[in-house]
C-alpha cells in the first residue's frame, strides 16, 4: 500500500507537465482483416489519454461510413455511454472503408472578448450584451444572437476525424474535396514499423503547403510524455511518417481562411484528424 500510494503521488504531480488537450478520436479493432462476412467495431471518444476514454463521448449523428464502392453504410448496433460510444461496421465489400465523423457548424462571439464561462473582471457586473455560441447552424445563428450585437464575430467550422479499414486488398481513397482532408501517398493501411509512409493534406482539393502535423503515439497513459512528432507539409503539400514502433497513432493538423460558405462567417477553421494503425513487420 505504500508502495502503491507513493506511485499515485508522484503520476499526481506529474501530471500537470505531461496531460495533453482533449483529443477526438475514432479507434477500430481491427484496421486490416479479411473474409466474406466481416465485422468491425468502432470506439469514439474525446479523451486526455489515447486511446483511454476518459472524458466524453463522441456523438454518432456525424458518423458518415463510405465503401469501397463510394456507397454510404450504416453503422450498426450503435451505443453511447457516459465517457465512449461504440459501433458496428459490417464489411460485407472487398476493399478500403472510410469511417469518418464530420462536423460542420458556425460559433459566434459579441460583447466582451471574454471567453465561455469566464468571469468578468474584477468589481464589474457581468455584460448582458455579450455571449458565446457553439455548433449552430445559420438559422440558429439568426435567431440567437440578439440584434445589434456589438463586436459581433462569426466563425464556420468544419472538422473531419476518421480511420481507415481494409477488408482484403487496399483500394484507392477518393478525396471529398471539401475542407482539410487527407489523401494517400502511402495506403494507410499499408504501414509497417521501422518503415516511413508519406501521406498528403489538401484544402477544399488542393494541396496544402506549410502545414503543422502532429503525430502522437498511443497509449499516452503508460508513460510520462506524449513523446509527440511534428512535421510540415511541403510545397506539393505532402509530409512523411517514420513509424517508431508498432501501434495505433494519432495524427492532427489544423488551419484556417476566409473561403466561408456562410455569408454570416468571416473566418472558416479546418481540422482534421486520423487514427492509423501502424503494423509490426
Amino acid at each position: 500500500m505504500k508502495r502503491s500510494l507513493t506511485l499515485a503521488l508522484a503520476l499526481a504531480a506529474a501530471l500537470p507537465f505531461t496531460a495533453a488537450a482533449h483529443k477526438q478520436w475514432l479507434v477500430p479493432a481491427s484496421t486490416v482483416v479479411a473474409g466474406n462476412d466481416v465485422w468491425v467495431t468502432v470506439d469514439a471518444a474525446v479523451s486526455n489519454e489515447l486511446f483511454y476514454p476518459d472524458f466524453v463521448p463522441v456523438r454518432l449523428d456525424g458518423i458518415t461510413i463510405t465503401a469501397p464502392d463510394g456507397s454510404t453504410v450504416q453503422a450498426q448496433n450503435d451505443a453511447t455511454g457516459k465517457t465512449r460510444s461504440v459501433f458496428d461496421v459490417e464489411l460485407n465489400q472487398q476493399g478500403t472503408y472510410r469511417v469518418a465523423n464530420v462536423t460542420n457548424g458556425l460559433s459566434a462571439r459579441w460583447g466582451e472578448r471574454r471567453g465561455p464561462g469566464a468571469p468578468p473582471a474584477p468589481g464589474a457586473k457581468p455584460d448582458p450584451n455579450s455571449g458565446f455560441l457553439r455548433s449552430v447552424t445559420a438559422e440558429e445563428l439568426a435567431t440567437k444572437v440578439p440584434k445589434g450585437a456589438k463586436n459581433l464575430e462569426v466563425t464556420e467550422n468544419l472538422g473531419r476525424v476518421e480511420t481507415f479499414i481494409t477488408n482484403g486488398a487496399p483500394t484507392p481513397i477518393k478525396a471529398t474535396g471539401k475542407g482539410l482532408e487527407l489523401v494517400e501517398v502511402t495506403h494507410p493501411n499499408d504501414l509497417f514499423a521501422g518503415e516511413a509512409a508519406k501521406f498528403k493534406l489538401m484544402v477544399d482539393g488542393q494541396p496544402k503547403a506549410g502545414l503543422e502535423v502532429q503525430v502522437v503515439r498511443g497509449a499516452t497513459r503508460y508513460r510520462n510524455a506524449q513523446e509527440d512528432t511534428k512535421v510540415t507539409t511541403d510545397a506539393n503539400g505532402e509530409f512523411s511518417v517514420q513509424w517508431a514502433e508498432p501501434g495505433m497513432y494519432w495524427i492532427s493538423a489544423s488551419t484556417t481562411d476566409n473561403k466561408t460558405t456562410v455569408k454570416q462567417a468571416t473566418q472558416r477553421r479546418l481540422s482534421y484528424i486520423a487514427t492509423l494503425e501502424a503494423l509490426p513487420q
